[in-house]
């Protein structure tokens, strides 16, 4: 198992969190006995705070209300947009510049040698995220997301995997073992499988209330995979328990005006979507019994302190030190 962090290239994790100095990101790796990062690749990516010796994958893009676009739906576009021009900034001027954009990301991580990528497959629209309420469901989003993965698979490399991702939206959330399976054996590249998603999956259940709960849960679901559980490769690892604050949510809605409000959106999900550090040792029997190729620390991390703060705490709970396996060497 390769032992992984999070982390991207734009500038504010550059400034904030690897504090503008190309030795923080190796000397993190150092101190917590890591084998490497995972990065969300944005543009201009500079090698220096980036030894790509110690790359493992890429997190491609996310586009999480898309499958309108591709459906052509107009008018469902200028009511969750706003404008024809945030949707062309968007998507651009038809499918094939956006699945053009799509193949340019994965045609940069096989550039960079990503031994994988990861791929969400989900979609919402911006009030659906607040109510679960949703015009696309499991089977929908599926469908849509088979037709896209066989325009731009090919831009891969064929040694490299192609991991999708679970969410909680309409897609491949692993409440529908079928639809993993259809939607594994529908892309046309050899090397594709699954990085499940703890925190991910615990927001499909709002009862949890613990982290013992939402293990036992993960586990719940990750045993009703049956076979396909041989092509769980990775596995982001962090915890969310987040059910009551949904279920109030849904209960009252914000009304919003005017168009998509991407950051008020982000602003929610990043209440549900917690990524918080496991503070107990439940969290081995977890990645114990999934045991992925590729385990990383995946957490939403403002300051280098905060990001040492989450990995030393989920360490300390998963290998009873927080610095690592071999912190006790």
């Amino acid at each position: 198992m390769l032992e992984s962090v999070n982390i991207s290239n734009y500038s504010w994790d550059v400034g904030n969190v690897l504090q503008k100095d190309p030795a923080t990101l190796p000397r993190f790796l150092e101190r917590h006995h890591l084998d490497g990062y995972e990065l969300f690749l944005g543009p201009d990516l500079d090698r220096d705070f980036f030894p790509l010796s110690r790359l493992q994958g890429v997190h491609l893009h996310f586009f999480p209300n898309w499958v309108d676009f591709w459906k052509g739906d107009d008018e469902a576009l200028l009511t969750s947009f706003g404008d024809k021009e945030a949707i062309l900034r968007i998507f651009g001027r038809s499918r094939d510049e956006w699945l053009e954009k799509q193949r340019d990301n994965m045609r940069a991580a096989g550039k960079l040698g990503a031994k994988y990528v990861v791929y969400h497959v989900a979609n919402a629209r911006m009030e659906e995220i607040y109510t679960r309420r949703y015009r696309y469901g499991d089977d929908e989003v599926i469908a849509a997301q088979i037709e896209v993965s066989r325009e731009i698979v090919s831009a891969l490399p064929d040694d490299c995997l192609l991991l999708y991702e679970n969410l909680w939206w309409p897609g491949l959330n692993f409440c529908r073992p079928d639809l993993a399976d259809r939607l594994v054996e529908a892309t046309p590249h050899e090397k594709t499988g699954f990085m499940l998603d703890s925190g991910h999956l615990m927001c499909t259940d709002w009862s949890l209330r613990n982290e013992a709960e939402g293990v036992d849960y993960v586990l719940r679901r990750y045993a009703e995979l049956g076979e396909l559980r041989h092509r769980v490769y990775g596995m982001h690892l962090h915890c969310s328990l987040s059910g009551e604050y949904a279920a109030a949510v849904r209960k009252n809605p914000p009304r919003q005006a005017g168009g998509f409000d991407w950051m008020s959106c982000y602003q929610y999900i990043t209440r549900v979507d917690r990524h918080e550090p496991f503070g107990t040792d439940v969290v081995r029997r977890l990645v114990e019994t999934v045991a992925p190729r590729f385990l990383t620390h995946e957490f939403v991390m403002r300051s280098f302190p905060e990001w040492e703060e989450q990995v030393s705490r989920q360490q300390q709970s998963l290998w009873g030190t927080p610095l690592g396996r071999e912190g006790n060497a």
